[in-house]
């Protein structure tokens, strides 16, 4: 009997676990969205591994390190006007252990000319205790 209820509340305590980690990866996607919003690229980039490590995959080639990432966004998106207005859609989010995280979902730009869109998944990992993008794949 003991060793049933301790089995319970271990069980419980990790989906306890893991439903908090949900909700932190979710904020750092929303404070990204939110940066984005007001025009703050580096604001944006907070939300990822600020390292040489950091791979983002885009429509034309991989980009390594948080550095040519940033690089990246600021001659694609030049000024408010070019970021627009920000949604993202997020289909799945599954805490795989401790320390990594998967998220799917869909990004939408409105801006007063075109609307674009798109599809992306995210490798987070709990780096210092705090959730960070270290793999993003963006179409």
């Amino acid at each position: 009997m003991k060793r049933t209820i301790l089995l319970c509340l271990l069980i419980f305590c990790a989906c306890f676990s893991h439903a908090q980690d949900k909700e932190a990866v979710l904020k750092v996607i929303e404070t990204q969205r939110q940066a984005w919003n007001r025009g703050d690229v580096e604001g944006y980039m907070q939300g990822y591994w600020k390292s040489d490590s950091l791979v983002f995959v885009g429509k034309t080639a991989p980009v390594y390190g948080w550095q040519n990432t940033l690089e990246r966004y600021k001659k694609s998106y030049p000024d408010k006007a070019a970021m627009g207005q920000l949604t993202f859609t997020i289909l799945q989010v599954k805490v795989l252990d401790a320390d990594n995280a998967f998220v799917l979902g869909g990004w939408n730009l409105k801006r007063e000319k075109d609307a674009p869109g798109g599809y992306f998944t995210l490798w987070f990992r709990k780096i210092n205790g705090e959730w960070k993008i270290v793999c993003d794949h963006t179409s």
